[in-house]
């Protein structure tokens, strides 16, 4: 594969933090990387010297001749008097942007229900994120960087953007590198991880979940390593006091130990305790609506004036036990925040009523920051200090620092005054603020929003621990199906459904809804929508409550996967490989009997031997799991 940049030896510090420390790396064509890590470790810093708007203090970085390069920042530059079009495919005429199917696409995935004429300075913060990640995709550069581009984006958003990506170019071809929170999507798009850390990058082969894997494996080659050292220290101090020397075990089986650790790791949540405690708590009713309607103004043409109300809820009826954990999707504007609102008893329904059990008490997290103004005089440790000394977390009592190190903040951290935390740190002293506050419903609003993935997985296990009720609105997959046990969809069309396949199945939905509406491609207003056209599914009648449905992939659901007789023949080399890997997993373990004995002996001719013996014998066993992994693939269809 061919070369498209490179960094050699590049450092960079503020002040006396050094972020960057001699750091050589490369992208190469059909590279798909991940850039991972804890915030302010470093992640868009290195990015944006490797895009060149930003000079390392040393090193160099370079590119191929006749490389183009896009980047999406956290901040765009679009001109605030430009139109959207305009933005998007510049002077371009419009019959001939429209006849390009990649710009259609674009187009098409994010702008729908956005004015094509509609001036730029006159877009909410989401609207030109997704303004300026069009106008970046519609392009045909050879290498984009993208940074938090799934910020904004709804569960349909970011499905639709992970399938450009992959889509975009063949599969030797172009170069990604993308920053990003959204763990789902790391797996689904990526091939190769960055994690930054400690001044220096490590690369992994794989997104998120294979990230994940070779982090633990790295940790438990620590910790071997530690052991033997301690070990070594043992025999010393025997040696010194003349007692008989420390007898050293034989060296364990990986899968056996793998097997051994993940035996000791508990479910994330024992659900019938937190149901017990949610009960005890709560009492047996928490938040109902019932027969519920609520519907908004919608704004009129160009003089503003009133154009009548849009129904967001339509009789709805939904009811909250306690201990339930539900997350909500939907797609923009359908609702999700207001239905939070109406639980919390912040707006009251045109019509209908909300119950509210007698000893609720809610908490919402929202997505501003604002609620910190009125603490951004104190540190970090003295707003925690506020609320208590102690606190209850799984059981058990923890101290105000030591919660807040869980979430991140170190000891010097916690000193830190309020104002001058960063966008993630205000998000989890936010978050982290009010799960002490003691309620016992808890609503979240896009939480993974400025949080790095180390930090949701800590939110992840405090929120494990949580006994009440739980509702979340997040774009997350994985923190979705991670934190609550069902989902609900909010569709546009004034109903709440329940989704038993969870995101997958309102993904079908959402399709099945598009080809019954006409399937618009392109935002309001477009060329390729039509000028009067309305946004996408806005109109579209309703999907269905039941399962998703079988025949809603149409013509361009992409090919057929694989037919009967090759699952069945699949399941039987799966099952024939899964012997063979057992057959070598035995032969390893005798290997490795033989390898302690002669090691004792001290015959290292022949250990050498079996050491080599051994190195065959693992590549043989990968070769075999990679197999196995691709006839499962096949098998389960």
């Amino acid at each position: 594969m061919a070369h498209l940049l490179g960094a050699e030896n590049i450092g960079i510090s503020f002040g006396t933090r050094t972020v960057l420390d001699s750091v050589s790396l490369g992208v190469d064509e059909g590279d798909r990387i991940g850039l991972v890590g804890r915030n302010g470790d470093g992640k868009s810093t290195l990015m944006r010297i490797l895009a060149g708007q930003q000079d390392p203090d040393a090193g160099r970085v370079t590119r191929r001749g006749g490389v183009t390069l896009g980047v999406l920042d956290q901040r765009d530059d679009l001109d605030p008097e430009h139109t959207v079009g305009h933005a998007v495919v510049g002077d371009v005429p419009d019959h001939v942007w429209a006849s390009d199917p990649k710009v259609r696409d674009v187009v098409s995935g994010l702008l729908s229900g956005i004015d094509w004429d509609r001036q730029v300075g006159t877009l909410s913060g989401g609207q030109r994120r997704r303004t300026a990640l069009a106008r970046l995709l519609a392009g045909d550069d050879d290498l984009v960087f993208l940074d938090e581009p799934t910020n904004h984006l709804d569960v349909e958003g970011v499905a639709w953007l992970a399938r450009h990506l992959k889509d975009r170019w063949r599969a030797s071809d172009g170069g990604l590198l993308v920053v990003t929170h959204d763990r789902w999507f790391l797996d689904e798009v990526c091939t190769r991880t960055w994690e930054v850390h400690d001044a220096t990058v490590e690369p992994f082969d794989g997104g998120y979940a294979a990230w994940m894997l070779a982090r633990a494996e790295r940790d438990r080659a620590a910790a071997v390593m530690e052991g033997k050292r301690q070990q070594l220290v043992k025999k010393e101090l025997a040696w010194l006091r003349r007692g008989a020397p420390a007898r050293t075990s034989k060296p364990k089986f990986r899968i056996e130990a793998a097997n051994a650790v993940i035996a000791d790791v508990p479910e994330p949540r024992d659900s019938v305790s937190l149901a017990k405690m949610a009960t005890a708590r709560l009492g047996k009713d928490v938040l109902d609506l019932e027969s519920v309607t609520y519907s908004v103004p919608v704004p009129g043409g160009t003089d503003g004036g009133d154009g009548g109300r849009r129904v967001l809820f339509d009789d709805v009826t939904l009811r909250l036990a306690p201990g339930e954990r539900v997350g909500i999707v939907g797609v923009n504007g359908a609702g999700k925040s207001t239905l939070m609102r109406l639980l919390d008893g912040q707006v009251q329904p045109d019509s209908g009523r909300v119950r509210r059990g007698k000893t609720v008490q809610t908490a919402i997290l929202t997505q501003d920051v604002t609620e910190l103004d009125e603490v951004a005089h104190l540190r970090v440790a003295e707003v925690i200090a506020r609320e208590g000394n102690t606190f209850q977390v799984g059981g058990k009592d923890v101290s105000g620092g030591q919660l807040l190190e869980q979430l991140g903040f170190g000891a010097s951290r916690q000193w830190t005054p309020v104002a001058e935390l960063s966008g993630g740190e205000r998000r989890r002293l936010q978050l982290l603020r009010l799960m002490v506050g003691s309620p016992n419903v808890l609503m979240l609003d896009e939480p993974t929003n400025d949080l790095d993935t180390d930090t949701l997985a800590a939110v992840e296990d405090m929120l494990d621990g949580w006994p009440g009720t739980l509702v979340v609105v997040s774009h997350d997959r994985y923190l979705l199906e991670r934190v609550t046990d069902h989902q609900l969809a909010l569709l546009g069309d004034g109903r709440v459904r329940d989704l038993p396949g969870g995101v997958e199945q309102y993904l079908e939905l959402r399709r099945a809804q598009e080809q019954a509406g006409g399937g618009a491609t392109g935002p309001a207003g477009s060329p390729a929508a039509g000028r009067s056209a309305p946004a996408a599914g806005r109109s579209a009648p309703a999907a269905g409550t039941g399962s998703a449905p079988g025949s809603a992939a149409g013509p361009d659901a992409g090919p057929a996967g694989p037919s009967e007789a090759e699952k069945r023949a699949a399941r039987k080399e799966a099952a024939r490989l899964e012997r063979q890997l057992a057959r070598l997993a035995e032969e390893e373990a005798a290997l490795h009997e033989r390898m302690a004995r002669l090691s004792t002996a001290g015959d290292y001719e022949e250990l050498a031997g079996a050491n080599a013996a051994l190195q065959e014998l693992l590549e043989r066993r990968e070769e075999t799991e990679l197999a196995w992994l691709e006839a499962g693939e096949v098998a389960e269809g």
